[in-house]
């Protein structure tokens, strides 16, 4: 476990410099474009290209790695095979995907009445420069499967830094030359340059070479046969993206809708994606190699102590964004084009998803046991429950009453929803059970903390508001880290302990 967590915090550290990139990227996007329709384009352009990507690369790495480690699989075939058909399939959805832009657009703007012919003209162009990107991105995930199969975490995570550094660098340096446009050259460029990266990476190894290969065997038949599931499955966050931001134009919202989502969905997902990146970048590996020696014990120990985790991370960030989420906005985006008008829209909605932070994580993080037992059809079942009928049920529900909040309720419900449902049948399907035995006591023990932190957080929202938005960010954030980690070490958190103990021994091994 400790050297699982030296990991996980390495990739960690990584992914943490990636996503403020990549965060950096949203924020210039608010400065130079606010809420115009300017924004709505870049971020309805790129939100296939960024699908296909996190879903059907991650699906496709997700199998791959797990049919890599069987024992039967003649893995120097298997390379050449998968990259075949990873690379034809990015290809044919491309393909169809830019066949089909002109009705996707109409169709996506046609409930929205205050659309100009020069935004929906924008979003095309930008789109045509993006979505062949596709085709890199996807290939980017095969090689970062590869590379995570051999032990190279630090190599695939290094590579989506150098993605967001080249993406922020040349959209902003191009933006003053060719305006919006700028994104959809930049998305291009800096996925061949990430491409080019991972490629480099994988030949170093000198490991099984890359190549082309259509022969056909039961290997390639289990890659499809794991691959659909995994996409529905495995990829509810992306779903929820994506759902969030088409619902949003046609539900009829108007102008802004797509940019507020997408500003407060963004500021949830930060935490939440450089989290849980790491976890099941590290972790879904080392659960194929427990799976198939039979370790079933290990197992069901990284089940219950991954989820502790979540709770000791995810619960307290959670409690600072709710609270903080006027002031966090403020600090983050509220700057040239992004007015306190945009900041007021958005932090109802932040708040509202950042209450299903947690559960998104536990259902990625959940469904990657699923995935090591070869049960990709549960999580599929209940992704397609909750994702595409309690998730939109619940927002043309709550559609005329809440507005554009309702694309929010419908992610919070839904992700509820789903989360149970895959603890409950992990419990009695594959013995995997939450808390892994311990006591109601211990939980309590936990519950305590976290209420006493949301208690301190939310006075020290309402009444430590000062002028200066970064000095009541910062005084916030000094009390909430301070009383989180009081309060936790107060009540004897195990793995608080842990981490100080050792904190404490690498400093007097120092002296």
């Amino acid at each position: 476990m400790n050297k699982f967590l030296k990991i996980v915090g390495a990739v960690a550290i990584i992914n943490i410099a990636a996503r403020i990139f990549g965060f950096l990227r949203e924020m210039v996007i608010g400065y130079q474009y606010g809420f115009s329709f300017a924004a709505d384009s870049i971020f309805t352009a790129y939100m296939v290209p960024n699908f296909l990507y996190l879903v059907v690369g991650g699906a496709f790495t997700t199998a791959v790695i797990s049919l890599y480690t069987r024992k039967t699989t003649d893995q120097a075939e298997f390379v050449k095979q998968s990259f075949t058909i990873v690379l034809t399939s990015g290809i044919v959805m491309t393909a169809v995907v830019l066949l089909f832009t002109d009705p996707l657009i109409k169709e996506l703007y046609e409930n929205n009445k205050e659309i100009t012919p020069e935004a929906i003209e924008l979003t095309k162009h930008l789109f045509y420069w993006m979505m062949p990107s596709s085709i890199f991105l996807i290939l980017a995930s095969y090689y970062s499967g590869l590379l995570n199969v051999h032990n190279k975490f630090h190599l695939s995570s290094f590579s989506i830094l150098i993605y967001n550094v080249a993406f922020l660098v040349i959209a902003v340096g191009l933006s003053f030359f060719i305006g919006p446009i700028a994104y959809g050259v930049s998305a291009m460029v800096s996925a061949v340059i990430m491409i080019y990266f991972l490629i480099a990476g994988y030949r170093k190894l000198k490991s099984h070479p890359i190549g082309i290969s259509f022969k056909r065997d039961m290997t390639t038949r289990d890659l499809w046969i794991m691959v659909v599931p995994i996409m529905i499955g495995g990829g509810t966050i992306q779903i929820y993206a994506m759902l969030q931001r088409f619902f949003a134009q046609l539900l009829g919202f108007g102008e802004s809708a797509i940019s507020v989502v997408n500003y407060a969905s963004r500021l949830t997902q930060f935490p939440q994606t450089i989290l849980i990146t790491a976890v099941t970048t590290v972790i879904y590996p080392i659960l194929s190699r427990k799976e198939a020696e039979d370790d079933h014990e290990s197992i069901r120990h990284l089940y219950s102590k991954g989820l502790r985790y979540l709770v000791l991370l995810m619960v307290p960030v959670s409690i600072f964004a709710y609270f903080y989420a006027e002031n966090i906005i403020q600090v983050i985006f509220e700057y040239g084009n992004f007015t306190k008008e945009g900041t007021k829209l958005t932090t109802p909605v932040m708040q509202i998803f950042v209450l299903s932070m947690f559960f998104l994580a536990a259902n990625t993080y959940i469904t990657r046991f699923y995935y090591a037992k070869g049960d990709s059809l549960a999580p599929v079942i209940f992704s397609i429950i909750n994702v595409f009928i309690v998730n939109i049920a619940v927002m043309y529900w709550m559609a005329d009453s809440t507005g554009v909040a309702s694309i929010a309720w419908g992610t919070l419900i839904s992700s509820i929803v789903n989360t149970l449902l895959l603890i409950v049948y992990a419990r009695f399907k594959y013995d995997l059970k939450v808390g892994g035995g311990q006591s109601s006591k211990e939980s309590i023990k936990l519950l305590i903390p976290l209420i006493l932190i949301g208690c301190i957080t939310y006075f020290s929202s309402k009444y430590l508001v000062f002028d200066y938005k970064w000095i009541t960010f910062l005084v916030g954030l000094v009390i909430f880290g301070v009383s989180t980690i009081g309060l936790l070490k107060l009540f004897g958190i195990q793995e608080v302990e842990e981490y100080w103990n050792k904190i404490r021994g690498k400093l007097k091994g120092n002296k």
